[in-house]
């Protein structure tokens, strides 16, 4: 079975291990870098091939991080217990692996029978690096949302349900739980994303596997960090602004492609630079709030 509960659940408090989180995080942290590694040893051209699996999983990871954001704010909006998001987040991982795959194989298949989408895929990222850097915050209003509308008008919605189905069923009467309108808002959130994130890989490579690949390790250890970093999400005030960069980079990168190649080297070198420069200022900007208290 494709999931192993590897994330330590203290039953008695209803709380997941902040610990065993960072713990896997790092784990599957360390499983990608090693698969890179071995795209490195066995691959034809494994040089360049490892410098845009890293390249794109780093694009990815941090497209990621703001993912999480969503997932807390959904989970807060409809009252998901804790002990109750691993569930969620478990069937919206799988779901959203083989949605990315489906979008990967139409995007490069796009490319390939139309070349020009590339200027389309450009400008997308373009708009997203505006979007992220000065657009609004993201809310999630219950009454207008269009996936909450569209189920309630055809399946009966048990508000106070605490357990842990997607359905249930009382006095003869089937009902869709919250956690169900939780996979949903998270699976169409994914969807937005995967419209940002997927054309920035292709911008790094045309390579299906290196694509799918990164894809789906930046996606596998996206449960462990949500748990490891939902209590420090302010800790990474300033990240959307690096990731901002880095999709202006890609997507310039993209648009300027059929006069100017710019190396994946370079590419990498940005994306490291931006994360780290983000993360930092993210941190300093921490520290001062701690000493003005």
């Amino acid at each position: 079975m494709f999931y192993i509960d590897l994330y330590a659940t203290d039953h008695r408090k209803g709380k997941i291990g902040i610990k065993s989180s960072l713990i896997w995080s790092g784990v599957w942290i360390a499983t990608a870098l090693l698969f890179n590694l071995i795209i490195l040893f066995f691959l034809e051209d494994g040089k360049q091939k490892a410098i845009e699996f890293l390249a794109g999983y780093l694009v990815e990871k941090s497209l990621s991080v703001d993912n999480l954001f969503v997932f807390l704010m959904v989970f807060n909006v409809l009252g998901i217990k804790e002990e109750n998001q691993p569930h969620v987040l478990k069937w919206g991982i799988i779901s959203a692996i083989v949605l990315r795959i489906l979008f990967i194989l139409a995007g490069v298949t796009l490319i390939k029978l139309f070349h020009p989408i590339i200027y389309v895929f450009g400008i997308v990222l373009l708009y997203a690096a505006y979007k992220m850097a000065f657009g609004s915050e993201m809310k999630i209003d219950l009454k207008s949302n269009v996936v909450i509308k569209f189920i309630s008008k055809r399946f009966n919605i048990l508000t106070d349900y605490e357990g842990a189905k997607f359905f249930t069923k009382q006095n003869s009467i089937n009902y869709v739980t919250p956690l169900f309108l939780a996979l949903l808002l998270i699976e169409s959130a994914d969807i937005v994303f995967a419209v940002d994130s997927i054309p920035a890989v292709i911008a790094i490579t045309h390579d299906p596997f290196i694509i799918i690949t990164s894809n789906i390790f930046a996606i596998l250890g996206l449960r462990a960090l949500y748990f490891a970093l939902a209590g420090i999400v302010d800790l990474f005030v300033y990240l959307k602004y690096g990731v901002a960069v880095i999709l202006a980079f890609v997507g310039f990168k993209m648009l300027v492609s059929d006069f100017h190649e710019i190396s994946t080297s370079l590419s990498l070198i940005v994306i490291l630079i931006c994360l780290v420069i983000s993360i930092f200022l993210s941190v300093l900007q921490k520290g001062k709030r701690k000493r003005s208290v």
